[in-house]
């Protein structure tokens, strides 16, 4: 289908060397086209989805976007109102979706919706669906604390008619396939994270060494140098379970623990890392000049999106089983 057959450790490849790019909007814009929005269409999608919508995708020529968020379902997936019901051989969608990143310009959707009453785990499906169908209506492009350079759009769907052939995979599976979509998302998430924590790090060791409070370089206090060392080992540790983990993925294993791992990690760390580098920067690192103040806003989001750090919490303790049994 246009790609080039390579295996999930590329794609994190990839994603650390994104990491290069001096803000987190785009390289989460470029995730979402190849990590969130196309697994579950690559992999259940049927041969005439994946020419009409992954081809293109791949290509450049079409931009995706994943709709899973509503105003009153976050990580709480299973809870999501958009309703898909069937008529004839069509959906009828009704809803609206929000934080939608690349939102604003998608040409497609890979939308979570409920298209019947079962079990909320066991009622959802995943549908291919044209941004540019009568009844959809991008509300607005949200104005954000952090990623000011993403497009994140709020959505609603009103009496919108998609084929039925547009379901990717079977019909009532669509919450088992974006919970696997979500493991890729979370990987992505963390190794976009590993160089800017990098590079933050050691614009802050160039800056203090230059900058002199009392008659000395900021960096000679053993507070500030201990300090990044200790960020330094652990971003390190962050990339070694980020690799054990999709080294297990590409083997074919159930990676949701180590990935859900990771993802805690990298989103606490990544404030802890921000926010000890600001306070080294003093003043400066209060303005919008300098990249420690961008990052400090854009990461935080990573404690929030493709999961919140509760959310991932409560999925490791699942597999602990140390989740207490409703």
């Amino acid at each position: 289908y246009g790609g080039m057959g390579l295996d999930f450790s590329y794609n994190i490849a990839v994603a650390e060397e994104l990491g290069n790019i001096r803000c987190g909007g785009i390289p989460m814009a470029i995730g979402v086209q190849a990590g969130m929005a196309t697994p579950a269409l690559t992999r259940f999608g049927s041969h005439e989805l994946k020419k009409q919508f992954l081809v293109p995708t791949i290509a450049g020529d079409f931009v995706a976007c994943l709709g899973i968020s509503e105003p009153g379902a976050g990580s709480d997936v299973a809870n999501i109102k958009t309703r898909a019901v069937r008529k004839g051989d069509e959906y009828v969608i009704n809803g609206g979706k929000m934080w939608i990143t690349s939102g604003s310009q998608a040409d497609w959707m890979c939308l979570l919706a409920n298209t019947s009453e079962g079990p909320p785990h066991q009622n959802k499906s995943l549908i291919c669906l044209p941004m540019n169908l009568p009844g959809i209506h991008v509300a607005k492009k949200i104005d954000k604390l952090g990623m000011r350079s993403s497009d994140t759009a709020q959505i609603f769907f009103e009496d919108v008619r998609v084929p039925c052939k547009n379901v990717i995979g079977e019909e009532g599976k669509g919450f088992t396939y974006q919970m696997l979509q979500f493991q890729e998302e979370r990987l992505w998430g963390v190794a976009t994270a590993l160089t800017p924590m990098e590079t933050i790090i050691q614009e802050t060791v160039e800056y203090t060494r230059q900058r002199r409070v009392f008659g000395q370089p900021v960096l000679h206090n053993q507070a500030v140098h201990f300090r990044l060392a200790e960020l330094a080992t652990e971003v390190e540790l962050l990339r070694s379970l980020l690799h054990r983990a999709v080294a297990l993925y590409v083997e074919g294993n159930d990676v949701t623990k180590f990935a859900s791992m990771a993802k805690l990690k990298a989103g606490r760390l990544t404030r802890e890392v921000t926010d000890s580098c600001l306070q080294f920067w003093g003043g400066m690192g209060f303005t919008s000049e300098v990249l420690v103040s961008r990052f400090y806003r854009d990461l935080r989001l990573m404690s929030i999106g493709g999961g919140s750090d509760e959310t991932m919490l409560s999925i490791i303790c699942k597999y602990m089983d140390a989740l207490p049994r409703k």
